[in-house]
């Protein structure tokens, strides 16, 4: 799911966003009276060396939301042509995430930027690569209203569940909410289980398992620590993402995607893209914004290289040397990050 862009687009000042946005979320949430939890909480399966993350307030889990959001992620009902669903570009064999660089809306329409992994949603605190939309239940809206991806108005889509029997007994056990049909706190409950943190590194680093890891992933893994790669200066923490934004050399000019400036008018911003999860990082190419580099190798080299001379580049890709046994140890550091317990995990499946 890519960004709230299509509603930006429309909108003149920074102000009017604001503004818009408040309005947008009087529609998804409605004037709700206090809404008792229901019996049943949904217990999220945190991993060790993770902390727990922030759900709001007016959706804590339970099995019914879980339930229900599941069910409208895989249902193609949120697409005007019953075609697409949010599962068409976000398979879980994938991590959640696709493997072509667009992906294919209604009519065969390619989406304007790479497919990002599910991975860990919830722990962030803004999405898309632009960062343009502050919740994950805001996020909702941009693909199922999007031209070139569900391309079904908000107001339609709440008809069609609001029509639907099975969806209706759904709804009123999910958020006991009259007249309410919150599809995008339902879709974003479902995302915040989407949970992963027992890869082998995690069995290595978070759970004391010395032998989790082969000596040549060990040997990665320092690579990717190192002063001279500066690989964990972006990609930090427990989820290998600082959430900031970073211009890392891809390009000397943007053209038509300047990236986080698209959302925040800077120049300074300008070829600026939300730093990723390196999680599950084997299953999720192609790679980077546009989707634009087609295997890891490729990415390696990328960096090595030192990029692009655009002025708004991180100062921290300077490139570097590496042997060829150094870049497979690094590459073989990356893909134990993958976790397939999660990519398996019958939880997530419809």
């Amino acid at each position: 799911m890519r960004a709230l862009n299509a509603f930006i687009d429309r909108i003149n000042s920074k102000a009017s966003v604001f503004f818009f946005l408040l309005a947008l979320s009087f529609l998804l949430y409605g004037c709700k009276k206090d809404v008792a939890v229901p019996e049943k909480p949904y217990t999220l399966d945190i991993p060790e060396g993770f902390p727990a993350p922030n759900i709001p307030d007016d959706n804590q889990l339970t099995e019914a939301r879980v339930r229900l959001g599941k069910k409208l992620f895989y249902d193609p009902i949120l697409s005007s042509d019953y075609t697409i669903s949010c599962v068409s570009c976000h398979p879980q064999e994938f991590a959640f995430s696709d493997i072509t660089a667009l992906s294919e809306g209604v009519n065969g329409k390619l989406g304007l930027r790479n497919t990002p992994t599910l991975t860990n949603v919830a722990y962030g605190t803004s999405f898309f690569h632009d960062g343009g939309a502050p919740t994950l239940s805001l996020q909702a809206v941009a693909p199922i209203t999007d031209s070139l991806e569900m391309n079904l108005p908000l107001d339609q889509a709440i008809e069609r569940v609001k029509n639907d029997p099975e969806y209706n007994q759904l709804f009123r056990e999910a958020y006991d909410e009259e007249g309410v049909f919150p599809i995008t706190r339902a879709l974003e409950a479902f995302q915040f289980t989407l949970i992963s943190g027992n890869s082998p590194f995690d069995k290595f680093y978070f759970q004391g398992g010395e032998d989790a890891l082969t000596d040549s992933e060990k040997r990665g893994w320092i690579l990717f620590k190192s002063n001279g790669l500066k690989c964990r200066e972006c990609h930090s923490g427990f989820n290998f993402s600082s959430g900031g934004f970073e211009s890392n050399g891809l390009y000397e000019a943007y053209g038509n995607d300047p990236g986080r400036s698209r959302i925040t008018s800077n120049p300074s911003d300008e070829g600026k893209f939300k730093v990723p999860t390196l999680r599950n990082i084997e299953l999720t190419g192609p790679y980077m914004h546009d989707g634009s580099m087609a295997t890891l190798e490729q990415v390696i080299e990328h960096y090595a290289s030192g990029g692009s001379s655009h002025p708004n580049k991180s100062e921290l890709i300077t490139g570097f040397e590496m042997s060829e046994q150094e870049k497979q140890d690094l590459l073989n550091f990356l893909k134990s990050l993958t976790d397939w317990e999660f990519v398996n995990n019958p939880d997530f499946r419809e």
